[in-house]
Order: structure tokens, then C-alpha cells, then sequence
């Protein structure tokens, strides 16, 4: 593993629980900084904090990142925690499901929005202000090759990940000279938990796209986010990042 220099530094990472949150979490750690994991589910949340805890400093914060009082809060509590915010990994986030954009439930494709697209920016909302104040920030948005390309029977999904690439590249130009860097990155599929909200015929579509024929590994993913939330990170803002073992296109 290669070393990055996060010594010193504090980063949220929303989605922290498990799996791509998870590996950046344990990778920041490793690197120096300490990490406020927001999740909503607190008892995964003790779990990955038992085990992070022998890295380094770790809270957590269970909340329903829609929710912009409990947002807010959380803000509040990770600064009170640790003392400020540098870093936020805008991670968490749902597949819905699979369907064809006719068949699915209207309730469940807005859900979609709300938790990939609506709460990245309620979490915005609440650190930038703190990052302002500090002058220096950086922030890591997990969009997805998705996003880019339109995957079939994932309409929700798909736009609410090219919402989020749109998102990356207005924020990155707003703070594009006060020392907060904002970049989003557009896997490929990895192999996670979020499998399970999938139908089997969509993870064959998935797999049928890579060019390296294999899926994304979390600690891949994580030497990435480690990268684009370091100091090293100093020019490239409102980007958008592939990490897709071929996949992409442009």
C-alpha cells in the first residue's frame, strides 16, 4: 500500500458502515486522519467502529442523511468530536432496485433521488460552511459509470448519479478559489452489500461491460478517494474521475 498524508486531518465519509465507505474509512485512517462515519445503520456503525477504532480516532453518527435537522446535527457533533472537518466522502447511497422506468413504483425511484442526489447536498449544506471557515477542504463524491453511460432498468439510479456528476461540477466551480477542492469519481461495479438490491440479470449486465472482466475491488476505490482528498489533490476541481477497468468511454 502505497502512503498518503492525511496526518492531522478529520473526514466525514457518509455510508461508512460498510463496504466502499468502509475500505476509504479504513485507508484515511492508515494515512493519519481521523474519520466521523454517518450512517443509518447504527448497529453496523458500533461494528465497523470496534474494528476502525484500532487505527485511529473514529465516531459515529446514525442518521437519515435526507433529513436536514439530523444533518445538521451530525455536523455539529463531528466538529464537536474531532474539532473541524476537512474531508467529506459523499458515499452513501441505493440502487432501488431494478426495473423497466414504467414498471417502477414512483414512491421508490423518488427515494433514489432523495438518498444519492438530495442528500449529498444537504451534507454540503452543513460542511461547507464549516470548511469555509477553515479555508481548506476536500470533498469526494461517489457517482458511478452509471451516471455517464444509462444503465437499463436502473433509470433512478442512473440519474440520480449523472445528478450528482452535474452537482460536483457546479460546486467545484463555486469553490474553485477557496481552497475546497470537489471532484467525483464514476466506478464501475464493485462487489458489495449493494449487490443484494440488484436483480442477478443486471449484475451479468454490469460484468458483460468491463473490458478487465472482473469487478472493483473496495481497497482500489479507497487508494483513489484517499488521493483526490489529500493536499496532493491541489488542481484538479470539478472533475470526474473514471475508475471503471475500461468501461468508460469518455
Amino acid at each position: 500500500m502505497n502512503q498518503l498524508d492525511l496526518k492531522g486531518r478529520v473526514a466525514i465519509i457518509t455510508g461508512g458502515a460498510r463496504g466502499i465507505g468502509y475500505a476509504a474509512a479504513e485507508r484515511m485512517l492508515q494515512s493519519g486522519a481521523s474519520v466521523a462515519l454517518w450512517d443509518i445503520d447504527a448497529a453496523r456503525l458500533d461494528q465497523a467502529a470496534a474494528a476502525l477504532s484500532k487505527l485511529g480516532k473514529v465516531s459515529v453518527h446514525a442518521l437519515d442523511l435526507t433529513d436536514a435537522a439530523a444533518v445538521n446535527a451530525a455536523a455539529s457533533a463531528t466538529v464537536a468530536a474531532h474539532g473541524k472537518i476537512d474531508i467529506l466522502v459523499n458515499n452513501a447511497g441505493i440502487t432501488g432496485g431494478n426495473g423497466l422506468t414504467w414498471e417502477l413504483d414512483p414512491k421508490g425511484w423518488a427515494r433514489v433521488i432523495e438518498v444519492n442526489l438530495v442528500a449529498p447536498f444537504l451534507v454540503c449544506h452543513a460542511v461547507i460552511p464549516k470548511m469555509l471557515e477553515n479555508g481548506y477542504g476536500r470533498i469526494v463524491n461517489v457517482a458511478s459509470v452509471a451516471g455517464k453511460e444509462g444503465n437499463p432498468t436502473a433509470s433512478h439510479y442512473s440519474a440520480s448519479k449523472a445528478g450528482l456528476i452535474g452537482f460536483t461540477k457546479s460546486l467545484g466551480k463555486e469553490l474553485a478559489t477557496k481552497n475546497v477542492i470537489v471532484n467525483c469519481i464514476t466506478p464501475a461495479a464493485a462487489k458489495t452489500e449493494i449487490f443484494d438490491q440488484m436483480s442477478q440479470q443486471h449484475i451479468d449486465y454490469m460484468l458483460s461491460k468491463i473490458p478487465m472482466g472482473r469487478f472493483l475491488q473496495v481497497n482500489e476505490v479507497a487508494a483513489l478517494i484517499g488521493w483526490l482528498s489529500s493536499e496532493d489533490c491541489s488542481f484538479t476541481t470539478g472533475g470526474v474521475i473514471d475508475i471503471s477497468g475500461g468501461r468508460a468511454t469518455y
